[in-house]
């Protein structure tokens, strides 16, 4: 008889899409919750999960009382992005510390929020943007990806076009307090890549024989909160606003759609992203991720951003055409991109090969 299992994951970003693809599936859930930010869960959408853990803070997730639930549940972990962001990702990557089955693959997680990102994408040969080593080598618009000062976790961006933009806008951003002088000196500079967003997301597979190597499963873009605002002002408007920050706070995303012509390109990038990740990340990829980027008049897909994890995205099921496709594909309905999870974690289960799809 097939082991019964509980799929776990962090209560934000995508644990309803989490819960909701679970339970569509047949699969046990458990959802843990800090106190504060419980109600979503445990009040609102409690009809979507299993059981329910609430913390005091996630970070409690590893103590030993906690983790022995997990085990006691036979927890498989569906790693979302704030997992990484509220649990260490020294602890993450260190099975002893963190002993519960992961899907996909853990040590992935990190190159989100370290440089390896950069030298994932060069070593897959997949175009980023070019980067500045100094302001002083700013001899095109610029984006500069600086943390803000007051909220670690998200950044300021402001742009220049030469080093005199760069002082007089970034020493502005630090009397006004919304990034630091360290903030300043740990950004990032690089060339803004001016084209429409995508998030071309894909899920791989670790049972390749029986699902092959990924499947597309969609595009969304970001709304972010000031950015979309000052956008939607008429020109006059936003050219009076002068040095405004900008922050890269997402609240949401939107669905949208590449013309046919286009995106092979983007299934070109997916294929290297995967055949560096199996080269320098062994078991490379597995599960849902992200390529972030713009596509150029050149067409030229020039990726920014790696997610390597589930993405925060609900809209990619009901707005991507790719759910119909794959739901053809598989002669059953996909309604999620994260279906294509369970489909995977449940054949699995039955052939007793858990140990390909975790670590």
């Amino acid at each position: 008889m097939n082991k019964k299992y509980t799929l776990g994951f962090i209560g934000s970003h995508s644990a309803e899409e989490v819960g909701m693809s679970s339970k569509f599936n047949n699969l046990d859930s458990l959802v843990v919750c800090e106190k504060g930010r419980d109600e979503l869960y445990t009040k609102y959408n409690d009809f979507l999960f299993t059981h329910k853990m609430v913390l005091e803070k996630f970070g409690d997730l590893i103590k030993t009382e906690n983790l022995n639930i997990l085990k006691d549940l036979n927890v498989i972990w569906l790693p979302n992005r704030s997992f990484s962001v509220y649990v260490s990702l020294d602890i993450i990557e260190d099975k002893n510390a963190f002993p519960i089955p992961i899907y996909g693959n853990r040590e992935l997680l990190g190159v989100e929020d370290r440089r390896s990102q950069y030298d994932l994408l060069d070593q897959a040969e997949i175009r980023r943007p070019k980067e500045f080593n100094s302001p002083d080598e700013i001899d095109s618009l610029a984006i500069i990806k600086v943390q803000q000062k007051h909220k670690p976790l998200e950044r300021a961006f402001f742009y220049a076009k030469s080093l005199e933009d760069y002082e007089t806008i970034s020493n502005d951003l630090i009397k006004k307090e919304v990034i630091s002088e360290t903030n300043l000196k740990e950004a990032i500079i690089e060339e803004f890549v001016i084209g429409p967003r995508f998030n071309a997301n894909f899920q791989a597979y670790g049972l390749e024989d029986c699902f092959g190597r990924f499947d597309f499963v969609g595009f969304d873009d970001r709304i972010q909160t000031n950015l979309t605002g000052l956008l939607e002002l008429p020109a006059k408007d936003q050219l009076g606003l002068d040095n405004f920050p900008i922050t890269n706070e997402e609240v949401g995303h939107k669905g949208v759609t590449m013309r046919e012509s286009k995106k092979p390109i983007v299934y070109e990038a997916a294929e290297k992203f995967v055949d560096s990740t199996r080269k320098h990340f062994s078991p490379g990829i597995i599960g849902l991720f992200a390529l972030q980027g713009a596509l150029t008049q050149e067409s030229e897909f020039v990726v920014f951003d790696i997610s390597p994890r589930i993405p925060g995205s609900p809209c990619l099921g009901p707005t991507s055409p790719e759910m119909r496709r794959l739901s053809l594909k598989y002669n059953q309905t996909i309604q999620s991109p994260l279906d294509l999870c369970m489909m995977e974690i449940q054949e699995a289960i039955k052939s007793d090969r858990m140990a390909e799809v975790t670590t």
